[in-house]
């Protein structure tokens, strides 16, 4: 089964999972999800074999710090510091239930 990871559904999820009263541009969450796949890129975690399990919750908190520390120094951005782990942990369930980790 190949598996198929589309943008619009991602960020459709993603926004259905924040908090009530929370909204934010495609764009916005598009940003959050290039960051989200350039860190694995950059960290050779793209690899469909690649076993997550033990790890799932380090690399979630890696992924929080990181889009943090990315998001404070892009001038545009528009999400809340107090929105990403809820975005970031969206972006995941999301990637879950398409078996991305599996």
């Amino acid at each position: 089964m190949e598996l198929e990871f589309n943008e619009d559904k991602a960020i459709k999820y993603i926004k259905s999972k924040l908090p009530m009263g929370v909204e934010y541009d495609d764009d916005d969450i598009l940003n959050v999800i290039d960051i989200i796949f350039d860190y694995y890129e950059d960290n050779d975690l793209l690899d469909i074999d690649c076993d997550l399990d033990d790890s799932d919750d380090k690399i979630k908190e890696e992924l929080i710090l990181h889009v943090s520390k990315l998001l404070k120094k892009d001038p545009y951005n528009q999400i809340h510091q107090e929105h990403i782990e809820s975005i970031v942990c969206a972006e995941l369930e999301y990637e879950q239930s398409i078996g991305f980790e599996d």
